[in-house]
């Protein structure tokens, strides 16, 4: 469910108790990494043809639309087209696509070196030194592609001051929202992206499986978080987040910063994701530490039906709300809701994933986008009860021509999650 997060930064720092200090130096919980191997020995990243081939679905789309360059910062989807992986900072590093012609992107001329070493489209690479305007730069290179006005889409993004720095340079361009651009490239995801995050969620799910296997009583969420973390790196991925709720603070999506311990009956809930080349994963499980209660076990089995609501649901050419539909349908049949209200779903059924952890289409009941093959999304119609507990089971599946494919097997209960 979540993205990197503040809160999540937060939660992992909380002080922990001393009951969670001694288990984790009592434990074994960390002593056997050297048993895990790398799952990701094959996996590969996506080659320079495919980024090539990106980029000129993208120029024919412009073209068919009247749109004369689309602007892209650093983020995702600069990564998906050039390659460049670079954070966001006040100093602007951006790129051109022009409808026709080499990419140019303009970035500090102290960051060149490392902004061109991870360049793989080719293209033009110019730098501006601090008491110069990159806005300025960006401007000279749509004249520099034949762009002298008209249209510049902008990747949805891109932070407000860009675009109003090109504004204040020049009022010879109408910059309008690349949404669709950046959705008709980014939502169907290629034969090579697919193994990348089939990869991801092999490494999240037994990092998963670790974690559960040296739970100990006693533990806090940052003891089991660093569990999750430690395997992911030891089994090939880059730990991206590990959101970990105990007991109450599982009742809440994004939990609570009061510290809980494991104890026996404890509500263990699991939210956790790992990139491989970029590309994420996004899976949690929930379980009981010791014997669940009757009423745990039915609202896990509960949550586990809407899983597999969902997924049956999910037919090519419907509105991808209405995956979200049929699952709250069921909920509300078992007394849940209504709607959003809790005890019960609060948030969506599911998010669209990739390069991004939460990316469209979303499955939402707004959501009217067709079902198409190669679209990725997360299954996780979790339910909550405040003042008590909550229970999430997420995995994340694609769409085929077939019908749903999981990219990793539904937990089978609540004594085996994993």
């Amino acid at each position: 469910m979540v993205s990197r997060r503040l809160f999540l930064a937060a939660a992992s720092a909380l002080p922990l108790s001393a009951g969670a200090l001694s288990a984790r130096a009592a434990g074994p919980a960390t002593n056997d990494l050297s048993a895990l191997k790398p799952l990701t020995t094959g996996a590969k990243a996506i080659t320079v043809e495919e980024r090539r081939a990106r980029i000129a679905k993208l120029q024919d789309l412009m073209a068919r639309q009247g749109v004369g360059a689309f602007l892209v910062e650093s983020g995702s989807s600069l990564d998906y087209f050039t390659g460049i992986r670079w954070h966001r900072s006040e100093r602007t590093t951006a790129a051109l696509i022009p409808a026709k012609g080499e990419v140019v992107v303009v970035t500090p001329a102290f960051e060149e070196p490392s902004v061109r070493e991870t360049l793989q489209v080719g293209g033009d690479v110019r730098p501006w030194d601090e008491h110069e305007s990159p806005f300025q730069r960006l401007v000279q290179a749509l004249r520099d592609r034949g762009v002298a006005n008209g249209t510049v889409a902008v990747e949805p993004t891109t932070r407000f001051f860009i675009i109003d720095g090109i504004r204040q340079v020049t009022k010879d361009y109408d910059l309008v929202s690349g949404d669709g651009l950046v959705r008709a490239c980014r939502m169907h995801k290629s034969p090579a992206e697919l193994a990348l995050m089939q990869a991801a969620n092999d490494v999240t799910l037994a990092a998963l499986r670790y974690a559960h296997a040296h739970t100990r009583p006693g533990m806090g969420a940052a003891d089991i978080g660093a569990l999750v973390d430690s395997a992911t790196a030891a089994l090939g991925g880059r730990p991206d987040f590990s959101l970990v709720l105990l007991n109450e603070a599982s009742a809440y999506p994004h939990g609570s910063l009061q510290p809980e311990v494991v104890k026996e009956g404890s509500t263990v809930l699991l939210d956790c994701g790992c990139s491989v080349h970029g590309y994420q994963s996004d899976i949690s499980r929930t379980w009981v530490h010791g014997t669940p209660s009757a009423k745990q076990r039915k609202v896990w089995q509960t949550v586990k039906r809407g899983q597999e609501i969902a997924l049956e649901t999910a037919k090519p050419g419907i509105p991808v709300g209405d995956i979200d539909k049929a699952v709250r349908r069921y909920y509300e049949g078992e007394g849940w809701g209504p709607g959003y209200r809790l005890p019960g779903l609060s948030h969506r059924t599911g998010h669209g994933i990739g390069l991004d952890g939460h990316e469209s289409p979303y499955l939402v009941l707004s959501d009217t986008t067709p079902l198409e093959a190669g679209m990725c999304f997360s299954d996780e119609p979790g339910l909550y009860i405040p003042g008590e507990f909550g229970i999430r089971l997420e995995d994340c599946w694609h769409m085929t021509d077939a019908g749903p494919k999981l990219f990793t097997p539904l937990a089978a209960s609540i004594v085996q999650p994993i």
